[in-house]
């Protein structure tokens, strides 16, 4: 059973430039695979080569403009009689158009060159019925390998966002009920953040912002402030203009500084400082973590990664091959870093350094 597109639709979507490109492309290739192949009896010259290339450019065109047009009707078929059609309107285009073409060299005395009328017409037909069979076959690869990949991506994110560590409810629901008496409005302070946190975490497939990572960032450390007291710091490094609109996975920022506070700080006697950096650097966003760490050797069991992993793969995924997310431990600090390309399109939404 065919597994559908986004929108419902099983057929490979030829209306996009990008596929109509790799059309015309196609076709063009299949006139230098001809051109390239030895045979005693060709003479090709320029103007036969221009001539066969514009040939086989029209039908290209004309089979992607059908099958971009009849690509809804085509998919409420079955999957096999459905491709079949594609298939068969295709080689309908061609023979028509064969047929044409080879009239109107005919008519003006220009043929001599052609092959007849039924080899033309008929090679045409099975040419163009071979390549758009093949055309189709890999479009179709191709989007289920990224619907997969889509879903796998997914999939990790509700993992990500589901998961809340229970120790750090347990702490914070602990460290609430003995600052209501003491402090009720600390006490209200930190659940509004702790209900912050959870409704981000369960808002599991959704989209974020650079400001709403930074936004809950605040509050998951202003939570573990309050339970840890002097010993956790951080220090906000916001350079120049940031865009705090960019577009990026929920829940990016929050599980790296969990790590560290869990990881780092909290194993610490003496606590230390979390360094949290935010810069744009020839149209790059830069988020940069650092904090005091045990050795690797010395500290015990680090974890098996599962967050930093998956994080590195939604980015990559969000943002292409550009995104980069590098972390380690180097001389008793451990230190996380991030780049993803800032679009061009989105130098309008920069504002100031500041969170908004």
């Amino acid at each position: 059973m065919a597994t559908p597109a986004p929108d419902g639709l099983w057929l490979p979507d030829l209306c996009r430039l990008p596929r109509l490109l790799a059309m015309l492309g196609l076709a063009q290739l299949t006139v230098l695979v001809v051109l390239l192949v030895p045979h005693p009896a060709a003479s090709w010259d320029l103007r036969a080569f221009v001539s066969a290339s514009g040939y086989a450019l029209w039908l290209a065109l004309s089979v992607t403009v059908l099958l971009c047009a009849s690509r809804r009707p085509l998919s409420r078929l079955p999957l096999r009689v459905g491709a079949m059609a594609a298939v068969v309107l295709a080689m309908a285009i061609a023979v028509i158009a064969s047929a044409i073409v080879h009239g109107l060299f005919a008519s003006v005395g220009n043929g001599e060159g052609l092959p007849g009328f039924g080899r033309f017409v008929g090679g045409s037909g099975a040419v163009v019925a071979l390549l758009t069979a093949i055309a189709l076959r890999y479009f179709y690869v191709i989007d289920r390998w990224q619907s997969q990949v889509a879903a796998h991506a997914r999939a990790e994110a509700d993992a990500l966002q589901a998961r809340i560590r229970p120790h750090f409810l347990f702490n914070s629901m602990n460290m609430i009920a003995t600052l209501l008496r003491r402090d009720p409005i600390v006490a209200e302070r930190a659940v509004l953040d702790l209900s912050d946190l959870f409704r981000a975490a369960l808002g599991a497939g959704g989209a974020s912002t650079l400001a709403d990572e930074v936004s809950l960032a605040e509050r998951y450390l202003s939570i573990e402030q309050l339970r840890l007291g002097d010993r956790l710091r951080v220090e906000w490094d916001r350079r120049g203009a940031l865009p705090w609109t960019l577009q990026m996975p929920r829940l990016t920022l929050q599980p790296i500084l969990e790590n560290a506070v869990l990881h780092g700080i909290s194993r610490l006697p003496e606590g230390g400082t979390i360094e949290v950096r935010l810069a744009v650097e020839n149209g790059v966003l830069e988020i940069g973590v650092a904090n005091p760490s045990l050795p690797p050797d010395t500290a015990p069991a680090q974890g098996a990664g599962h967050a930093q992993g998956s994080i590195a793969h939604r980015l990559g995924f969000a943002f292409g091959p550009r995104a980069r997310m590098r972390y380690g431990w180097n001389e008793g600090r451990y230190a996380c870093t991030i780049q993803v390309p800032v679009p061009m399109d989105g130098a309008a939404k920069v504002r100031g350094g500041h969170t908004p």
